[in-house]
C-alpha cells in the first residue's frame, strides 16, 4: 500500500483509489480446502483469501468465513471446499475511481473490501478499515497544522455565519473585541471568556452601565 497522504480529508476523499492498494493479496483456487487457506492468512497476515476459477476471481473467503461457516459448526476444514463457503460475486472498482466512490460502493453493499483491478487483472485490495486509518492520520495530520498556526480550514466554512458587525455593535468587549448588542450578552461572555483576565469583572461591567 502506497505511503501517500494528502494534506486534508477533502483531498484524500476526492484521491484516485490507486494510492491505497494493498498489493499483498492471496489467490487460491476455488477447489483448495479452507485449511490451506487459514494456513496462507496465517502466513501472508491478510484478512482473506481471493478464490479463482479457471483463471478469473469468482468469490472471495475471509477468516471470519473460516470460522463460523466451518470451525463453529464442527465441520473438517481439511474436508470443506473454499467454493462451498465464499461470498460471490466480489466488487471491484478501478485504479482511477476516488477514496470517496470507493466508500459509496461499500457501504451501498455493505462490504468492507473491494477488488482494484484493470482490463481484467487484479492489482490488490482495499478495505474499510486501510482507507479510515488513512483518513484519521490525515484528520491527525490537520489537527497538527492548525496548531502549529498555519491556515487551514478543519471545518465546513458553510456552518459560519457572522451575525454582527463590530462597527454597528452597541458594546464591544474590552478584551477581545467581541460585539454585543446587551449589556447582559457582554456581562455572561465576559464570565465565561476572560474570568481571571487581571481586571474586575464588576468594574468592566460598570464601564458599560
Amino acid at each position: 500500500m502506497s505511503s501517500y497522504l494528502p494534506d486534508d480529508i477533502t483531498a484524500l476523499l476526492s484521491t484516485p483509489i490507486e494510492h491505497f492498494i494493498n498489493t499483498n493479496v492471496v489467490i487460491m483456487e476455488s477447489d483448495k480446502n479452507t485449511d490451506e487457506a487459514l494456513a496462507l492468512i496465517k502466513e501472508r497476515g491478510v484478512r482473506s483469501v481471493l478464490v479463482s476459477h479457471l483463471g478469473e476471481v469468482v468469490g472471495i473467503v475471509s477468516k471470519t468465513d473460516i470460522l463460523f461457516k466451518v470451525m463453529s459448526q464442527g465441520r473438517n476444514p481439511g474436508k470443506v471446499r473454499l467454493r462451498e463457503i465464499m461470498t460471490a460475486p466480489v466488487l471491484a472498482v478501478g485504479p482511477h475511481n476516488t477514496v470517496q466512490e470507493t466508500l459509496s460502493i461499500m457501504d451501498k453493499h455493505v462490504i468492507r473490501q473491494v477488488i482494484v483491478s484493470s482490463h481484467s487483472a487484479v492489482l490488490g485490495m482495499v478495505s474499510r478499515d486501510d482507507i479510515f486509518e488513512k483518513i484519521h492520520m490525515a484528520t491527525l495530520s490537520t489537527a497538527h497544522t492548525a496548531i502549529q498556526g498555519t491556515p487551514v480550514c478543519i471545518i465546513n466554512p458553510k456552518a459560519i455565519v457572522y451575525m454582527k458587525d463590530v462597527n454597528t455593535a452597541k458594546l464591544v468587549c474590552p478584551y477581545c473585541e467581541s460585539p454585543f448588542d446587551t449589556k447582559e450578552g457582554l456581562s455572561s461572555h465576559i464570565d465565561r471568556m476572560h474570568s481571571g483576565s487581571g481586571v474586575l469583572e464588576g468594574d468592566v461591567r460598570r464601564m458599560f452601565e
